[in-house]
C-alpha cells in the first residue's frame, strides 16, 4: 500500500483542524454564555440532582467536559462551590459530554456537514469582524463548528483504507484477537491518547472512524471509549495542581468516579454490549452499517455514563469522604467558603440576620489572619517560602471578594422580606461592615504587593525602618483585634468603642511623625529615595487599613447602640 509521509501529514493536519474547530467552538460558546454559566453553576447546585442536571446542561452547551470540570475546579478553589456540589456537577458533565458523540454520529456520518461548512463560514465572516463582542463570539462558534466538521471529513478521507490493504490490517489484527486482553489493551490506548490530545471529543471522533472503517470491532471501540473516560480526567487534575486542597479533591473525585464506572462495566462487559446492541437495533433502525456502528458506539458512551451516574449519585458523600481521606487538608489551607449562610434563608428575618452576623464575624477573623500573613511575609527570606506565602495572601484576597459578594447578596435577599425599621437599619449597617472588611482585605494585599516589589530590588530596609514598621503593624493588628471584639459582641451588650478610636488616633499620629522623619532620613542619605517610597507605602497602607477598621467599628456600634434600651 502506498501510504506516504505526506499522506500521514494530511491525516495529522485533519486532526489538527478538528481539534482547533472544537477549541474555538467551545471558547465561542463560553464567551457568549460565560457570566450566565457562572451564575447557573453557583445557583443550581443546591442538591445532587440539580447539580447533575447543571453539569449536563453546561457541558452540552459548551461541548467540552474538560472546560466544565476545569471551571468547577476553579470554582471550588475560589470557594464558590463545595466539594459535594462539585462532584454532582462533574457527574453531569460526564453525561453532557456524550452529546458530542451523537452530534458527530448524526452530522458526521449520516449528513455530510462538510458540504455546509463553507457556506457557514460565509455567514460567520461578518460576525467575526463585528464590533459587538457577543456577535463576534457567535461568529467564532460558527467558525469552530465548520472547522470541526471539515476536520472530521478530512479525517475520514485521509485515513488509510485498511480493508483493501490486508498487510496493514494484519498488523492491527495482531492486537485484536487476544480476547479480553485486547479490551484492556485498547482501554489503555484510549486513556493515553486522550491524555496526550487533551480532548475526549477528538479521541471519540478517531474511534468512530476506526469502527466505521472496520479497523476494529465495536467491542474494541467501546474499550477505547472507556479509556477516554479515564484520560479526560487528566485535564482537571492538571488544573488542580496549583490549586488548594479542596480543588485537588474535586479533580480526584472526577478520576475516582470515572475509574469506578470503568471497573463495573469491564466486569459485565459482554452482557452490557449486548444490551447496547439491542437498544440501538430496536430504537435506531438504519440500513447504513457505518451509521449503525457509530450509533452503537455513541449509545454505549451515553448508557455507560448515565448508568454510572445513577449508581454513584447516592454515593456522593462516600466519594467525598474517600477523596478527603486520600488528600489531607494542609495546615495553611482552609475552607474558602461561607460557613453559616450556605443553607439559604431561615424562617424569620431576625434569625437570618443573626446568621449573617456570625458570617461577618468569621469574615473579620479571616482578614485579621490575612494581616498576620503579611507580617510574616516581611521577614520571609527563602524564595519558595515567600512565593507560597504571597500566593496564600492572594488567595485570601479572592476569598475576601467572594465573601463580600455572597454576604451582601444574602442580606439583600433578607431585606426583600417583611422587616421592621430596626432590622432594615441593621441590614444597612451590616452591608457597610462587609464593604469595609473587604477593603481591609484589599489593603492587606496591597501591603503584600509592596513587600514583593521591595524584595525584587534586592535592597533591604534599615534596622530603624524595620522598628517603625513593626510598631505600626502592631498598632494595626491591635486595631483589628479590637474590631473583632466589637463585631462579635452580642447586640444587648454595650460597647466601649473609644479604645478603637484611641488606637486610630495613635496610628494617625505615628504615620504623620514617620512621614516627616522619612524626608529628613532621605536627605541625610540614611537610605535611598526608592526605599523611602516602599517604606512610606507600607506605613500609609497600614494607616488606611486603620481607617477601614474604624468604619467597621462605627457601623457595628451604631446599630447596637440604637438597639440598647
Amino acid at each position: 500500500m502506498e501510504y506516504s509521509f505526506y499522506d500521514f501529514l494530511k491525516l495529522i493536519g485533519s486532526l489538527g483542524l478538528f481539534l482547533y474547530g472544537m477549541k474555538i467552538m467551545s471558547e465561542g460558546l463560553q464567551k457568549v454564555a460565560g457570566d450566565r454559566l457562572r451564575s447557573i453553576l453557583t445557583a443550581m447546585t443546591t442538591n445532587r440532582v440539580t447539580g447533575v442536571l447543571t453539569g449536563v446542561l453546561i457541558t452540552a452547551l459548551i461541548q467540552s467536559s474538560s472546560a466544565t470540570t476545569v471551571m468547577v475546579v476553579s470554582f471550588v478553589n475560589a470557594g464558590l462551590l463545595t466539594l459535594a456540589e462539585s462532584i454532582s456537577v462533574i457527574m453531569g458533565a460526564n453525561i453532557g459530554t456524550t452529546v458530542t458523540a451523537w452530534i458527530i454520529s448524526i452530522f458526521g456520518f449520516k449528513v455530510d456537514m462538510a458540504a455546509f461548512a463553507l457556506p457557514l463560514l460565509a455567514i460567520a465572516l461578518p460576525l467575526i469582524f463585528s464590533g459587538k463582542s457577543n456577535r463576534k463570539s457567535i461568529g467564532e462558534f460558527i467558525f469552530g463548528f465548520s472547522f470541526l466538521f471539515m476536520g472530521l471529513s478530512y479525517l475520514k478521507a485521509n485515513a488509510p483504507d485498511l480493508n483493501s490493504n490486508p498487510e496493514m490490517l494484519a498488523f492491527v489484527q495482531n492486537y485484536t484477537d487476544m480476547g479480553f486482553f485486547s479490551v484492556l489493551l485498547f482501554l489503555f490506548i484510549g486513556t493515553i491518547l486522550t491524555m496526550i490530545v487533551q480532548a475526549s471529543a477528538a479521541t471519540m471522533a478517531i474511534t468512530l472512524i476506526m469502527c466505521a472503517n472496520g479497523w476494529i470491532s465495536l467491542e474494541l471501540g467501546a474499550a477505547l471509549v472507556l479509556g477516554e473516560n479515564i484520560g479526560t480526567t487528566i485535564t482537571a487534575n492538571l488544573a488542580a495542581l496549583t490549586a488548594n486542597t479542596q480543588a485537588k479533591r474535586a479533580a480526584l473525585a472526577h478520576f475516582v468516579f470515572n475509574v469506578f464506572g470503568v471497573i463495573w462495566v469491564l466486569i459485565i462487559f459482554h452482557p452490557f454490549m449486548q444490551f447496547v446492541n439491542w437498544v440501538v437495533d430496536t430504537f435506531f433502525q438504519t440500513s447504513n452499517p457505518e451509521v449503525a456502528i457509530s450509533y452503537k458506539l455513541s449509545a454505549f458512551h451515553s448508557i455507560f455514563n448515565i448508568c454510572n451516574v445513577f449508581i454513584l449519585i447516592w454515593a456522593v458523600k462516600f466519594i467525598e469522604r474517600t477523596v478527603c481521606a486520600l488528600i489531607h487538608l494542609k495546615d495553611e489551607d482552609e475552607e474558602p467558603r461561607l460557613r453559616f449562610i450556605t443553607g439559604g434563608m431561615l424562617s424569620t428575618a431576625e434569625l437570618s440576620i443573626l446568621q449573617a452576623r456570625k458570617e461577618i464575624h468569621l469574615f473579620a477573623e479571616r482578614t485579621h489572619r490575612m494581616f498576620g500573613m503579611v507580617q510574616d511575609l516581611l521577614h520571609t527570606e527563602k524564595d519558595d517560602d515567600f512565593n507560597k506565602l504571597f500566593s496564600r495572601v492572594e488567595k485570601y484576597e479572592n476569598i475576601s471578594d467572594n465573601m463580600e459578594l455572597e454576604i451582601a447578596n444574602y442580606l439583600n435577599q433578607v431585606s426583600e422580606g417583611r422587616l421592621s425599621s430596626e432590622s432594615k437599619l441593621q441590614i444597612r449597617a451590616m452591608l457597610r461592615e462587609v464593604t469595609e472588611i473587604e477593603s481591609i482585605g484589599d489593603s492587606c494585599y496591597n501591603l503584600a504587593r509592596t513587600i514583593n516589589r521591595k524584595r525584587q530590588t534586592n535592597q533591604d530596609f534599615t534596622e530603624k525602618q524595620y522598628e517603625h514598621i513593626h510598631f505600626m503593624m502592631k498598632l494595626t493588628s491591635d486595631a483589628l483585634s479590637q474590631m473583632i471584639v466589637v463585631v462579635e459582641k452580642p447586640e444587648h451588650q454595650s460597647i466601649d468603642i473609644n479604645k478603637s478610636f484611641n488606637i486610630e488616633n495613635e496610628i494617625n499620629n505615628y504615620r504623620n511623625q514617620l512621614k516627616n522623619q522619612n524626608i529628613l532620613d532621605v536627605n541625610n542619605k540614611e537610605y535611598d529615595y526608592q526605599m523611602g517610597v516602599y517604606y512610606m507605602d507600607i506605613i500609609a497602607e497600614c494607616e488606611k487599613l486603620g481607617d477601614y477598621v474604624v468604619n467597621v467599628v462605627e457601623a457595628s456600634s451604631d446599630v447596637k447602640e440604637k438597639k440598647i434600651p
